[in-house]
């Protein structure tokens, strides 16, 4: 009995054993959790640049937390570090404490930095904290010693015109500061008058000029301006204490002329930052932000050429830790020619408007302009809240880029339908549908609709006379006779509906609004032969659908990036040969024929194929207050033109006979 008890007892004692010895493991186990939870929050601390944070996650030391703080931010902050990640290696139990290997990638502005180093974490008053020292920020950095960072910048590309005009280029910028012990005697009088010179408020110069760095000899910035204000640059310096230096930046040789094709490049914001991780920018990198300057980002930006290395007390170098040789950007040429884009835009300043020039034989395209617009020095040199309030509410949306929308394009689509006609033999040129008056509709099935032009005429009511007179009547007709489906089939052969590969994102062309593939009823079909309907095109896209009737109805590729007059078809055989020579040798009659519409385009020994074109954008019969577009497209052997201006419904000349007085000054180059 006694064996019994005492086998019982020693069973016991055994589990007894056995559990505390289980509960020594678990115990052990979350202890080095614990450890290893600590490391990694602390990373997650330098991630969000928490340093004083951090302070209390390390343990006891001989440095004060005012200097621990400015190590780490100095360091951290000075090599632009982000996305700080470690992989622990293996970790160990050494004299009451953790021992952990671990392996650190981190992100700087000379690229991935990437080590091994080893920490060890200590129980302080219940918590697991880190022994820190500097070795912890680089195992070779010791105490005594400094990390630097050295640059040597970078070139971005220039964008270059046909010619090698410089339309984009990193140049000079103007910096206009002041000098507060060469204010004079009226201080405040002339910090007003220099605050509305510069559009900066005297509370935000005032700032500057308190700053606790500032001395009366200091220069104090205030606002940069472009190298070509001559205007502000002489104002400013007319002020006491104003001095301006000249400091680098991206310059526009066509800041307004070209703004909405060449865009403007601004300091990178965080987003853009998170966007374009391990590129190589960094937080005082520039950026495109809009235009060609963004569409060719990757290929203008350069890379600084970046070193990072540890210097001992005495200046002299320890230990690289990174470096990165610089890298400059490229250039981009472009097909655009200056002069032309300069003779467009001071034509078409005062209005709302576009422009497209197109070289009809290889597709390059030589100017787009799109007014009101905006300076891209302006973005460069930084805006005013003000300036910036009054570019964005402006009603004229001068931030709106134009010529990559998508309108509708009134007459100027009825040669697109008259070629669709003759290429499906769905209608015949010489076909006359004997109508008379200037309205018609089919039957009493349309009840109170009806299809009008403009103007009777006498003679044969065909595709010629159709074209001359832009007669509604006649292009409704033809539409008809198509029929809304091959219509449809036949638009989308040309790039309807189709994204058009280009550096800037145009609108998709349509022709209808709810399913985008099907013309829907009769009055709608009638109503898209003369370009009205749900009909609504984007202009460069018009452009290469005008150079099938140059091109014996192929249409080219619009292209902006200079390839030595190379040509490329866009849409093969878009219409047949026929049907695109009927259509040019009618377009030519617009402007040449006494009763053409275009007549007033006329100019003596050249040969200019046109059509006129004016788009209602009424929602009803009763709608009086939109608008109409006014718009003109025409081509020669050398220059095909795709204009448009807006609002032009109080205009006596009509909107297409506006454009046409500008355009004739383009002709004679």
């Amino acid at each position: 009995m006694k064996n019994k008890k005492a086998i019982i007892a020693t069973i016991i004692v055994i589990l007894a054993i056995g559990v505390i010895g289980a509960g020594n493991v678990i115990t052990k186990k979350q202890s080095e959790e614990k450890a290893k939870q600590a490391l990694i929050e602390f990373i997650g601390l330098i991630n969000d640049k928490n340093y004083e944070a951090m302070y209390e996650k390390v343990v006891s030391m001989n440095m004060s937390k005012e200097d621990f703080i400015n190590r780490n931010k100095n360091i951290y902050e000075g090599i632009d570090s982000s996305d700080i990640k470690i992989e622990i290696q293996k970790i160990e139990k050494q004299e009451g404490n953790y021992q952990i290997d671990y392996h650190e990638k981190m992100y700087t502005a000379g690229g991935e930095v990437d080590f091994s180093n080893t920490v060890i974490i200590e129980k302080e008053n219940k918590e697991y904290k880190l022994k820190w020292s500097s070795r912890f920020i680089f195992p070779d950095l010791e105490e005594n010693q400094k990390v630097r960072i050295s640059k040597i910048k970078a070139k971005r590309g220039d964008i270059l015109d046909r010619n090698d005009v410089k339309l984009a280029t990193d140049g000079n910028i103007l910096s206009a500061g002041i000098v507060p012990g060469k204010l004079g005697e009226n201080k405040e009088e002339t910090i007003i008058k220099i605050a509305e010179l510069t559009g900066v408020s005297a509370e935000y110069i005032n700032q500057q000029l308190n700053a606790s760095w500032v001395k009366e000899d200091t220069f104090v910035p205030v606002k940069k301006i472009s190298a070509t204000n001559t205007t502000l640059k002489e104002s400013l310096l007319q002020m006491p204490g104003i001095l301006i230096n000249q400091e680098a930046g991206r310059v526009y040789s066509l800041g307004k002329e070209a703004g909405h094709i060449i865009g403007y490049v601004q300091a990178i914001n965080a987003e853009e930052l998170e966007a374009n991780e391990g590129k190589g920018y960094n937080t005082t990198s520039k950026i495109g932000k809009s235009g060609l300057e963004k569409a060719y980002e990757e290929r203008l930006r350069g890379i600084d050429g970046t070193e990072i290395y540890i210097i001992d007390e005495n200046g002299n170098r320890m230990k690289e830790i990174i470096k990165q040789d610089k890298r400059d950007g490229k250039d981009v040429k472009l097909t655009i020619d200056s002069s032309l884009q300069t003779k467009i835009y001071e034509q078409m300043k005062e209005d709302k408007g576009l422009f497209v020039a197109m070289q009809p034989k290889t597709g390059e395209l030589l100017a787009l302009v799109s007014t009101p617009t905006f300076d891209s020095n302006d973005f460069v040199v930084g805006m005013t809240n003000k300036q910036w309030e009054t570019l964005n509410n402006d009603e004229s949306k001068p931030l709106y880029n134009r010529f990559v929308q998508k309108y509708c394009p009134g007459s100027t689509f009825k040669p697109v339908t008259g070629a669709i006609g003759l290429t499906t033999g769905k209608i015949s040129a010489n076909e006359d549908y004997n109508y008379t008056g200037t309205s018609w509709k089919k039957d009493n099935s349309w009840g109170n609709y009806q299809i009008t032009t403009l103007t009777a005429y006498s003679g044969a009511k065909n595709l010629l006379n159709g074209i001359i007179h832009s007669d509604n009547i006649y292009f409704a007709q033809s539409a008809l006779k198509i029929g809304a489906k091959t219509l449809a089939e036949n638009l989308d052969k040309i790039g309807f509906n189709e994204n058009i590969e280009f550096p800037l994102n145009l609108a998709k062309s349509q022709y209808a609004n709810q399913n985008g593939k099907q013309i829907e009823g009769e009055t709608k079909l009638a109503d898209t032969g003369y370009g009205q309907g749900s009909v609504l095109v984007n202009p460069i896209h018009m452009a290469s659908i005008y150079s099938a009737f140059a091109n014996q109805g192929n249409m080219l590729k619009p292209y902006l990036e200079y390839a030595d007059g190379k040509t490329e078809i866009l849409k093969s055989e878009a219409f047949t040969a026929e049907a695109a020579n009927t259509i040019k040798e009618s377009l030519i009659q617009v402007v040449e024929s006494p009763q053409g519409t275009a007549n007033d385009m006329k100019i003596s020994g050249i040969t200019i194929a046109g059509k006129t074109g004016t788009a209602e954008l009424k929602t009803s019969s009763e709608d009086k207050k939109s608008g109409t577009l006014g718009w003109f497209d025409c081509f020669t052997d050398d220059l095909l033109l795709v204009g448009m201006v807006e609002n032009q419904q109080n205009n006596q000349d009509g909107g297409s006979h506006y454009l046409i007085k500008k355009i004739r000054t383009f002709y004679d180059r």
